[in-house]
């Protein structure tokens, strides 16, 4: 699917502005990540992919999109912390299905953590729709 010249407006204007130090300090840990990495270099390359979209959507959808075992290793291979490097919610938030789904839920942690019921869950799901 393709999107509208709209449609890329809008995406534009949502976009994080980062600053020459941010982009400074996101240049000098892939670059520190990249000298001390061994492994496969597809891991690699997600976990800089990872920290790129952390500016963008923030890092509660970061959670959603991964599971824990993979944030604490792309974490690990970068040396960061996603919650201290990213702000809860990124200008492009939204673009995160997942995410915007989970914050009309409202209790959409309680229902990752296993703290809601199926049918508590069922019910929700209905009132969206």
């Amino acid at each position: 699917m393709s999107l509208t010249p709209a449609q890329v407006r809008k995406n534009t204007l949502r976009l994080a502005d980062l600053t020459q130090e941010q982009v400074w300090e996101m240049h000098q840990i892939e670059r520190k990540a990249f000298a001390n990495f061994y492994g496969q270099i597809d891991e690699f390359e997600a976990a800089v992919g990872m920290m790129h979209l952390g500016y963008q959507v923030g890092w509660k959808p970061l959670v959603l999109i991964h599971n824990k075992r993979t944030l604490r290793k792309y974490q690990d291979i970068l040396g960061i912390d996603i919650r201290e490097m990213f702000p809860e919610e990124g200008p492009s938030w939204e673009r995160s299905m997942g995410y915007s789904i989970a914050k009309k839920l409202g209790n959409f942690w309680k229902a990752v953590s296993g703290e809601l019921k199926d049918d508590q869950l069922r019910e929700q799901r209905r009132e969206l729709v």
